[in-house]
């Protein structure tokens, strides 16, 4: 089964200055892979060397990277995904979500796809499963971006579990997350259910070890808000594990941090201009 959109809008500078190029190259074609069980869809911008986008809980591919996408694909070949139970991909109703899960899922597609090493930008758990792909399958990997991430749940906000009081059916009314689910999924009515197994999903214990983070070869960006729901200290703590914080003088890490300013965790992927003045460079590095 094949969808077919326009290109994504810009609601940028940087996206105003692209998009005439963005137009020629990201006519997304949606599609649909069949992998371990699940209809996974995914949608294909552009040419050139692969670039996958895994988006964050409770969102699909437009709520989390509509704003990048143009931009990105004007020279690399963007493949963005939605998660089991996200976007257009249909929940398997007797399969709990984690991140085990979808980096299975996330292997399965490039298997399919027939790709052998990509680049990888993960947003929030999307940020979470391209840890465990790096981690499980290091040939796939090439380059990781990490933007919201964490490695254990010491390493959340310790408000965090307020804000998950507000993913209810009732708080959630009217906000984009609720109006990209009910326009994309295959059955709408199941958006309390979804958002129930996103809460149970979410609250797991997380605990990855830190050896394992070691032996990731890929250089990674590492990127988070100064507002964001994980904690500065956890997000230094990744960096190093993963070759940072050395002198530069001395010996310059393939590794990078960035700490976003006035950048809450919901709004750190609508940084645009921020993005796009360190992501490009990083790539290419």
């Amino acid at each position: 089964m094949v969808q077919t959109k326009n290109a994504l809008p810009a609601t940028c500078e940087l996206c105003n200055e692209a998009n005439q190029k963005a137009m020629i190259t990201t006519e997304n074609n949606g599609n649909y892979a069949n992998v371990n069980g699940l209809s996974m869809y995914y949608e294909v911008y552009g040419e050139g060397k692969p670039l996958l986008l895994l988006p964050g809980a409770v969102s699909g591919i437009d709520t989390a990277f509509g704003n990048l996408i143009p931009l990105l694909a004007t020279d690399r070949q963007v493949i963005a995904l939605e998660f089991q139970g996200y976007g257009h991909t249909a929940d398997i109703p007797e399969r709990p979500l984690s991140y085990e899960q979808f980096a299975d899922d996330v292997i399965g597609l490039l298997h399919v796809l027939n790709i052998r090493q990509t680049d990888i930008f993960g947003y929030s758990t999307g940020a979470g499963v391209a840890l465990q792909v790096a981690m499980r399958k290091p040939d796939l990997v090439s380059k990781l971006i990490l933007a919201s991430v964490t490695y254990k749940s010491s390493g959340q906000h310790p408000a965090l579990i307020e804000l998950y009081k507000l993913l209810t059916v009732e708080a959630m009314k009217d906000t984009p997350y609720e109006a990209e689910y009910l326009s994309t999924a295959p059955r709408p009515q199941d958006w309390p259910k979804h958002l129930a197994k996103a809460i149970t999903f979410n609250q797991k214990i997380q605990d990855w070890s830190a050896d394992d983070i070691r032996k990731i070869k890929a250089p990674a960006l590492i990127i988070a808000g100064d507002a964001d729901i994980v904690q500065p200290g956890h997000v230094v703590e990744l960096y190093k594990l993963l070759g940072g914080g050395g002198l530069g003088e001395l010996s310059m890490s393939a590794s990078q941090l960035a700490i976003l300013p006035g950048t809450m965790h919901t709004a750190l992927t609508k940084k645009v201009n921020l993005l796009m003045a360190m992501i490009p460079d990083f790539l290419k590095s």
